[in-house]
């Protein structure tokens, strides 16, 4: 068993480096990531100002929102780097008339399905993290108030992650990336606001 994970990652590893895919799978991971704790936080705190006491109907709201982000970007991602792949491969036969490691098909083929995981799955993964309250509140072990209060840090602390971890790939300073984050995060929490003031919500 620990063999052959070992054999996978280091085929896994062989293949994006073969494809150079790693850095399209992290741009997409912390675009949709970002697309995906960015359209939680928006929804939590829309209904917190709208005073929506039934964490089943925010739980609805943002899973049926992930749902629609990553089947988007599942076959969005699926049939753009299908397409890059196989002209790349097109370029490759035309090159060497046909003699194209069979390796370059079979890490294509990886990496095609391995971006859309990544950015299909990427918002559902950021967006559980901020309704995981909401999950408990469904469960009644904690009050929708408390959901709401603990929500929105969390939010808060997920934009505050990628962020940081957008700093990191970058090799620049990883907190102000993630203080930017916030900053964007507290800037739309100020125009739902005003939003609801104009409204008279």
């Amino acid at each position: 068993m620990g063999n052959s994970l070992k054999n996978l990652f280091r085929k896994v590893k062989v293949y994006l480096h073969i494809t150079k895919a790693s850095g399209i799978a992290r741009r997409y991971f912390i675009m949709n990531g970002f697309d995906g704790a960015m359209t939680i936080f928006g929804i939590v705190l829309g209904s917190w100002m709208a005073s929506v006491t039934k964490p089943e109907v925010i739980l609805l709201a943002g899973f049926g929102a992930c749902l629609a982000m990553g089947v988007s970007g599942f076959f969005g991602a699926f049939m753009a780097v299908k397409a890059e792949r196989e002209r790349h491969l097109k370029d490759m036969e035309e090159a060497t008339k046909n003699r194209v490691d069979p390796i370059h098909y079979e890490a294509a083929r990886f990496v095609v399905v391995y971006v859309a995981l990544i950015d299909g799955l990427s918002p559902a993964l950021t967006a559980t993290i901020s309704l995981a309250p909401f999950i408990s509140a469904s469960m009644k072990v904690i009050s929708i108030s408390s959901a709401y209060f603990i929500s929105v840090p969390l939010s808060l602390a997920v934009l505050f992650l990628l962020g940081k971890y957008l700093g990191k790939v970058a090799k620049e300073n990883g907190w102000l990336y993630g203080m930017v984050m916030v900053v964007v995060g507290a800037l739309t929490a100020l125009i739902i606001f005003l939003i609801q003031l104009f409204l008279g919500a």
